[in-house]
C-alpha cells in the first residue's frame, strides 16, 4: 500500500458537485485512490510521501483532449508559420512522411512531460500517420515511462490526392490494414477499469483525408467493442467548403449520417458549427475539444464555447498539435480560451473559473471518465499544485483560484497522477529530461536534413 498526504494547502479548488474551495485544506490517497479532503488534524499524519502545500493552490489535474504529440518535432516550420489549414498540412505532409519509430517515441516523451510539467495528468493523442514501421505502439511505450494518463487515439488516413482527399498518397494507408489494427489494439492495451492508465480510442483523422465508408465502420467497430470516437471536425471555412462541395452536406449532417454523434464521440475545434449544428451536438451530448490556440494560430476563427454551453455540449480544452500552437501548456490553454471569448467585446462572457472547469470536469466528461476532473473521495489522485510564492503570482493574493488564470501562465510545483508524484518541485522526476530533450533535437535535425 502507498499513501500520500498534501498537507495544509491554501485552497483546495475540488471542481466537486458542490464546485467547493476548501482552504487550509489537506488531501490524503491511498494507493492512488483519494480517501479523505479536510483539515490536517482530521487526517493521518504519516504517509509515503508528505507535500507541505502551504502557499500553494491545488486543482484537478488538467485533461488535455486533443493533441498530435509528434508534431513537436515540427515546430515554427518556415513554410508553415503563416498558412492555414490546409496550407498548413500540405508543408508538414511532406516531413511526416520521413517519421520513424523513433521519431515517435521521443516526441511523444517530450510532448508528455511538458504537459505534466504544466499541470496536466491526463493527456489524449491523435497519431494519424504511420510511415517506416511507426505504430500507436511506440506512444503508449512512451507514455507508460512519463507516468501520464493516457488515451492513444488510432488515427487513420485512407484518402490520398489521387482520389481528391488533401494528404500524399504514400502516407495514406488500406482500409481493412487500418480497421485490422484498430481491432489489435483495443484488444492488447484497452483498459475499461476505473482509475485506468491507458484508454484506446478510434480516430479517423478527418473528412477530407478518410472516406465516409471508413468512417461508418469505424464507428460500428467502436461500439462494438465499447471504445470512444473521435475526429477532427468543422475546423475553419475551407473544411466547411470541403464538406458541401464532396458529400452535399455541413459537417454536422455529415457526422450525424456516419453514427459520429453521441455521448461516446468527441470533434476536434468545430470552430465553424453552425446553430442547428450546436443544438445537435447538445442533444446528443456529443462532445468537443476546444483549441483556442491553434485556432487562432491558424486564423480558424472562433468557436462560440458560450453558445455550446448554452446548449449543454460537453467541452473539454486541447492544446492541439506541437506544430499549431506550438506549446503544449495546458494552463495557457486555460488562459486562452477565457481571454478568446472575451475578444468580441464582452468582458464577462467567461470567467477564470469555468475556464477551469472546462480543463478539468469538462474534458473528464468529453473522455468518458467519471474517475478524473475533480477532487473528492474515491476518485483518482490527480492533482497539481502551483506556488503562490512566486514572482507570476505576486500581488493576486485577493483571488489565488483566479489567480491561475489571469496570472501567468506559470509551471506546476508538483504534478501527482495516480498518486504519484510525476513532477516534484518542478522537476520531472519519471525520465532524464535534459537527455530525452538531446535527443529530440537529434532527431528534430535528422528530419530538416531530410527534409
Amino acid at each position: 500500500m502507498s499513501t500520500l498526504l498534501i498537507k495544509n494547502a491554501t485552497v483546495i479548488v475540488t471542481m466537486d458537485d458542490a464546485r467547493r474551495e476548501l482552504k487550509d485544506t489537506s488531501l490524503y490517497a491511498i494507493d492512488g485512490v483519494i480517501s479523505a479532503l479536510g483539515p490536517a488534524a482530521s487526517l493521518p499524519a504519516w504517509a509515503d510521501r508528505i507535500i507541505d502545500a502551504h502557499d500553494h493552490v491545488a486543482v484537478p489535474g488538467f485533461v488535455n483532449t486533443h493533441h498530435h504529440l509528434v508534431q513537436n518535432l515540427t515546430r515554427a516550420v518556415p513554410a508553415a508559420q503563416d498558412a492555414p489549414l490546409f496550407g498548413w498540412l500540405k508543408a508538414l505532409y511532406p516531413i511526416w512522411a520521413n517519421l520513424t519509430p523513433d521519431h515517435v517515441y521521443s516526441a511523444v516523451a517530450l510532448g508528455l512531460a511538458e504537459l505534466a510539467l504544466s499541470g496536466c495528468t491526463t493527456s489524449s493523442d491523435h497519431l494519424y500517420l504511420f510511415p517506416n514501421g511507426s505504430r500507436l505502439d511506440d506512444e503508449i511505450r512512451a507514455a507508460r515511462d512519463v507516468g501520464v494518463r493516457f488515451t492513444a487515439t488510432r488515427g487513420s488516413m485512407s484518402i490520398g490526392e489521387s482520389k481528391g482527399g488533401l494528404p500524399p498518397d504514400r502516407i495514406t494507408e488500406s482500409e481493412p490494414s487500418i480497421l485490422r489494427d484498430c481491432e489489435r489494439l483495443i484488444d492488447t492495451y484497452h483498459d475499461a477499469s476505473r482509475h485506468a492508465m491507458l484508454n484506446i480510442a478510434l480516430a479517423p483523422c478527418s473528412p477530407f483525408s478518410v472516406s465516409r465508408e471508413l468512417m461508418r465502420d469505424t464507428a460500428i467497430l467502436a461500439r462494438q467493442k465499447g471504445v470512444r470516437l473521435h475526429t477532427h471536425l468543422a475546423e475553419n471555412v475551407e473544411d466547411i467548403a470541403y464538406s458541401l462541395e464532396k458529400f452535399g452536406v455541413r459537417p454536422g449532417q455529415y457526422a450525424e449520417d456516419l453514427g459520429w454523434v453521441g455521448h461516446d464521440v468527441w470533434h476536434a475545434h468545430c470552430v465553424q458549427l453552425d446553430a442547428s449544428e450546436i443544438e445537435l451536438f447538445g442533444r446528443t451530448g456529443t462532445g468537443i475539444a476546444h483549441c483556442p490556440c491553434s485556432n487562432m494560430r491558424l486564423a480558424s476563427g472562433i468557436a462560440p464555447i458560450g453558445a455550446m454551453l448554452r446548449a449543454h455540449v460537453p467541452i473539454g480544452l486541447g492544446v492541439d498539435g506541437s506544430a499549431s500552437n506550438d506549446s503544449g501548456h495546458m494552463l495557457n490553454e486555460v488562459r486562452q480560451t477565457m481571454l478568446l471569448q472575451r475578444v468580441k467585446g464582452d468582458a464577462g462572457a467567461m470567467s477564470a473559473r469555468t475556464a477551469l472547469e472546462l480543463a478539468t470536469r469538462g474534458g473528464a466528461r468529453v473522455l468518458g471518465r467519471s474517475d478524473i476532473g475533480h477532487l473528492a473521495p474515491g476518485m483518482s489522485a490527480d492533482v497539481c499544485l502551483y506556488n503562490l510564492n512566486t514572482i507570476d503570482f505576486a500581488g493576486a493574493d485577493w483571488d489565488p483560484v483566479a489567480a491561475l488564470v489571469f496570472c501567468g501562465p506559470a509551471k506546476s510545483t508538483y504534478t501527482v497522477i495516480n498518486g504519484r508524484v510525476v513532477v516534484d518541485n518542478g522537476r520531472l522526476t519519471t525520465m532524464d529530461l535534459p537527455k530525452l530533450v538531446t535527443e529530440h533535437r537529434r532527431l528534430t535535425r535528422q528530419l530538416m536534413t531530410t527534409a
